[in-house]
């Protein structure tokens, strides 16, 4: 039997219920395979006293709750806004009581850090303290943001010389963890999983009738938020001149793109449809004719692998598994520098001949939960074999 503890501070909670669904999707797949038993630690961060009082739902989270079949913990953490160098001696105190309890009740023998930081530190800390061994894995904005405070990157670098085994959910990824000091060789990929079942083509001319838009429909799916890129998004729709751009997300930039929509007089073609329900996103993925993913920082485009499941062609920059997604799936889309111009030419050149929908799904082929799931069992096993540390 394993027994694992999955450490996040980015998990779904009543507050925020689609918070980091990937890693409980991760962690659900996991937990159904046989001789494998997964308890979640995913707290809830809060500000000091009296910023605390904002944060009113977070508040009210449950202290334990049980999602998707697992016990998920959700321990209070205090951290302070803006001094993220802090943060994991700040998480580790508040976390150990916590933690040495749910080891006594479930006697786990593997910390997983779903997040480098400030999961990994972390989880360092807590695994030393109760004798077991961990490991850590890289999505992102983990490395490629906060790698590049000093502070921050040294600690992620001591984490490699411990962890039990190192994660990057992308190639481009596993190179960006080497560029902050972390050994090459001792990071394993470990690819994003996809909902087969629920992204999959349904009937596009229903979908698009169903939003009553102009065509060509345009999709971008993400949070708004500073390196998204829904600015270009809504630059290259109006460098094509025609159509809808559906912006499902919300966030802090919401009022810039506003801005900039009515200063490139498309305000009336861009709608902000604010967050979308998971389960609702295939019916937009197929009501589009192209989704625009114009980030400029992304560990592996779960957006992209979605739309391309539905049998929707992808514009995206080159971040992440875009080469080895789009690249060698020829017709499912186009990897393009950041700017609008080369995204609306690549928009033009898949409208003027779309590809079938079942030849972009085949481009993620290899991508499922229960394909993640399976090798990341091959991986935990692996580090749990050697037993406690000293």
């Amino acid at each position: 039997m394993l027994r694992l503890l999955s450490f996040s501070t980015r998990y779904p909670n009543p507050a925020r219920p689609q918070y980091g669904n990937f890693v409980e999707r991760q962690n659900v797949a996991l937990a159904a395979r046989e001789g494998v038993e997964v308890e979640v630690l995913a707290p809830v961060l809060l500000p000091p006293f009296p910023l605390s009082l904002r944060h009113r739902g977070l508040r009210a989270v449950p202290a334990c709750e049980e999602r998707g079949g697992l016990q998920v913990h959700h321990p209070r953490t205090a951290y302070i806004p803006g001094a993220p160098r802090f943060t994991p001696t700040l998480l580790a105190r508040a976390l150990l009581p916590a933690v040495r309890w749910i080891h006594r009740r479930f006697p786990f023998e593997l910390i997983h850090a779903e997040w480098f930081w400030p999961e990994a530190p972390v989880a360092r800390r807590l695994a030393r303290a109760l004798g077991i061994p961990f490991t850590a894995k890289a999505r992102g904005r983990d490395i490629e943001t906060f790698g590049l405070q000093p502070a921050l990157r040294r600690a992620m670098a001591e984490v490699g010389g411990e962890a039990r085994a190192l994660l990057a959910i992308s190639a481009s990824l596993r190179d960006s963890m080497v560029g902050i000091g972390l050994p090459r060789e001792r990071i394993l990929i470990h690819e994003p999983g996809l909902d087969r079942d629920l992204f999959r083509p349904l009937d596009r001319e229903a979908a698009r009738a169903a939003l009553g838009a102009e065509t060509p429909l345009l999709l971008a799916v993400g949070n708004l938020a500073p390196g998204k890129g829904q600015d270009l998004a809504i630059e290259t729709l109006a460098r094509i001149g025609r159509g809808t751009l559906l912006l499902a997300g919300s966030g802090p930039e919401t009022p810039r793109l506003a801005a900039l929509a009515a200063r490139l007089r498309v305000s009336g073609a861009v709608r902000f449809l604010g967050s979308v329900a998971h389960p609702l996103l295939p019916r937009l993925y197929n009501a589009a004719d192209v989704l625009l993913h114009l980030s400029s920082q992304e560990g592996a485009g779960n957006v992209r692998l979605e739309a391309l499941a539905c049998g929707t062609p992808v514009v995206t920059t080159a971040v992440g598994d875009a080469e080895s997604v789009i690249g060698q799936a020829q017709g499912s889309g186009r990897i393009v520098p950041p700017n609008p111009e080369a995204a609306a030419a690549a928009v033009r050149e898949i409208l003027s001949a779309p590809p079938l929908p079942e030849a972009v799904r085949r481009a993620t082929a290899r991508f499922s939960w229960e394909c993640n799931a399976a090798k990341l069992e091959d991986i935990l096993r692996a580090a749990a074999a050697a037993g406690s540390v000293a």
